[in-house]
């Protein structure tokens, strides 16, 4: 047989595909009781993919044999529920199935007629986002590969409707000769946020610095004088302690003055779907633009991330693309492309439709208010043994100074680590090296907790003696 015969008979006789569902279903078996973080071995084997690139066709078996015997064990148990070392989220079963399902539709989004399923489903999303989230009506939505991709169209946006107030035509005539815009930012903003400051051509140098609060919180007091050349990023979770800046008054200000606020809220914003936390986000509603992540705190695969914006106008004219084959319909149906950066994307708003749908309100304040419980038992549990926290556990974030020697925090972190019980990371926090702690995961018990609890207490015992 030719190649193509022989895929052709690899997707007709479908048992690449059970092969390939044997060894998920045994990974996933096995994933609460591994090491959270690869062992050495592990990392030794994967250099059985080292090889010069094969002159032949393969065998489709033999590399799905082969990915699954050394790809599995060097993998991060990030799905099980002992993981906390950067904000990554589990992953709800339903999506998961979605995902496979949409795997063999294998949609290119950019148009409604490219996939009419996408691009309902991503009006779906959209009306729904608006609802729990309690944003304006007019807000629009495009699904992008993350929060670092959401920022940067809504500074994009913010960008094309700064300069059109002011009479200039960003699109035709570029930042040659522009008027200023200014950048207002909280000293704890997110690098992806400064990232998106630079690739904007904004200059990061021209950054107007905010000073925060002991929490990293913006303090309007501290705000500079705005006016309608300003854009204001304000942040929905501090990725260190996981507190919110005061919206409600820093957005009064702002649209007093003209200025466009955004709110990076990668794994925060899902707070205001919640009843109990939904305070935090008090009058987020009067920002212009959002950017979030479904794959953190809502759990959906990766990449699953969201810009939302009010402005429909500033985002697609900022986002626009042309071209004779591309049939856009602005009227009556959705492109997505139009509201992205990429005209190639995959279908992931289907996987965030099926999360939504699947949970409910009623689920996402149990699944988002979980996961705060789980980081304030984990906060109680270590100090209770006589560890530091440093920050006001109001979300899924906790900050842990194991010692006021920055040598010995490093080294009960590596032993933490080393241990496979659980994996935290490590930051800087007030000018400290620090624990950081960032409970994402559905999966995550009590028990999960009780464990890695031990876990520090342990490596404490083994660096400090004690």
């Amino acid at each position: 047989m030719n190649l193509r015969e022989t895929m052709q008979a690899e997707q007709q006789l479908k048992a690449l595909f059970e092969q390939a569902q044997g060894y998920a279903f045994e990974y996933a078996a096995g994933v609460t009781d591994r090491n959270v973080f690869p062992t050495q071995e592990a990392m030794t084997d994967l250099e059985q993919f080292v090889e010069d690139m094969p002159s032949q066709s393969g065998d489709a078996s033999s590399i799905l044999q082969q990915l699954h015997q050394y790809g599995s064990p060097a993998s991060v148990a990030q799905t099980g529920g002992r993981y906390f070392g950067f904000v990554n989220g589990g992953i709800i079963p339903v999506t998961l199935a979605t995902k496979w399902l949409t795997d063999f539709w294998d949609q290119n989004t950019a148009l409604q007629v490219m996939s009419p399923i996408t691009s309902k489903l991503e009006e779906v999303c959209e009306q729904w986002l608006q609802q729990l989230l309690g944003l304006p009506e007019t807000t629009v939505a495009g699904f992008v590969s993350g929060t670092s991709s959401a920022i940067f169209c809504g500074l994009a946006a913010a960008r094309l409707r700064i300069y059109a107030n002011h009479g200039w035509d960003f699109n035709a005539q570029g930042h040659n000769g522009a008027p200023p815009i200014r950048i207002i930012a909280g000293r704890h903003t997110h690098g992806a946020v400064v990232k998106a400051i630079a690739l904007l051509g904004f200059g990061v140098d021209n950054i107007e610095w905010v000073e925060g609060d002991d929490q990293g919180r913006i303090d309007p007091a501290a705000m500079p004088a705005l006016d309608n050349s300003c854009i204001v990023v304000l942040q929905a979770g501090n990725v260190n302690s996981g507190a919110f800046d005061p919206f409600e008054q820093i957005c009064d200000s702002a649209n007093s003055a003209g200025a466009w606020v955004h709110i990076d809220g990668a794994f925060g914003l899902w707070a205001g779907g919640t009843e109990r936390l939904k305070y935090l986000t008090e009058g987020m509603h009067k920002a212009h633009s959002w950017s979030v992540d479904g794959h953190k705190t809502l759990n959906t695969p990766y990449d699953s991330g969201i810009l939302l914006c009010r402005d429909k106008e500033a985002l697609v004219t900022a986002l626009q693309a042309s071209g004779a084959y591309l049939t856009a319909n602005y009227s009556d149906r959705r492109d997505g492309m139009m509201y992205t950066p990429e005209m190639s994307r995959r279908a992931r708003a289907i996987e965030l439709w099926a999360a939504l749908k699947y949970l409910g309100r009623s689920g996402v304040d149990e699944l988002v208010y979980g996961l705060h419980e789980r980081a304030v038992q984990f906060a109680e549990e270590l100090r209770a043994a006589d560890f530091e926290i440093l920050n006001d556990v109001v979300f899924n974030q906790v900050i842990v100074s194991p010692s006021h020697d920055e040598e010995i925090t490093q080294q009960i972190l590596q032993q933490i680590q080393a241990s496979g019980e659980c994996w935290v990371g490590s930051s800087i926090w007030q000018g400290k090296k620090v624990i950081r702690i960032s409970v994402c995961s559905w999966v995550t018990s009590e028990e999960d907790i009780r464990r890695s609890a031990q876990a520090f207490i342990h490596a404490r015992e083994i660096i400090c003696g004690k």
